[in-house]
């Protein structure tokens, strides 16, 4: 099997990376309706320079998106930084073929996520970063919970425009409050 369920959601599950799926990373960034919402328009990905991130994050909580139900392998989150001593991540998330766009994989990765990190990893606060041109990932963030903290104005220059950088946040204490997720 190439991939190994570790968190299990309705639709999806998510799975350890797997370095043969560097090919697969590679197309994804270099796709302009990937890189541009990452805010990686400007940077070329290759296959080594993807092989070595894959390498230095395959030990963190970085995960493979998969669907269950043909194991097909769709994006990839996880959290990109973790404080276990001050109980505290930043996520990050994206969904590689745009047909599997807003079908809720995102937020359903997501919810996996904000579970793992608050009950697993025992954090307190989780963060994310978007940017404002970004309005429909702003919209599911803040339908799962999360809420602006501050904003770094013009800071992204894209197309001929600056952007804000939007930091968003969710503490264990508001992830309680909200309906628990089920596992199916």
């Amino acid at each position: 099997m190439k991939y190994f369920p570790k968190l299990v959601g309705s639709q999806l599950y998510l799975s350890p990376i797997n370095s043969e799926d560097v090919s697969t990373y590679v197309r994804w960034l270099n796709d302009k309706t990937v890189s541009e919402n990452l805010g990686l328009d400007t940077k070329v990905t290759t296959l080594d320079g993807e092989r070595e991130w894959l390498k230095r994050n395959q030990n963190d909580y970085t995960f493979a998106i998969i669907l269950k139900e043909n194991d097909e392998l769709i994006g990839n989150c996880g959290f990109s930084k973790t404080d276990l001593i001050h109980r505290n991540g930043e996520i990050c998330i994206f969904i590689g073929d745009e047909e599997k766009r807003g079908k809720g994989y995102g937020k359903e990765a997501i919810k996996l996520l904000l579970d793992y990190g608050f009950n697993n990893l025992n954090l307190n606060n989780i963060m994310l970063r978007v940017y404002s041109f970004n309005t429909k990932a702003i919209k599911a963030y803040e339908s799962l919970g999360f809420k602006r903290f501050g904003v770094r104005h013009s800071s992204h220059y894209f197309k001929g425009k600056f952007y804000d950088e939007i930091f968003m946040e969710i503490l264990k204490e508001e992830y309680n409050e909200i309906e628990p997720f089920i596992y199916v």
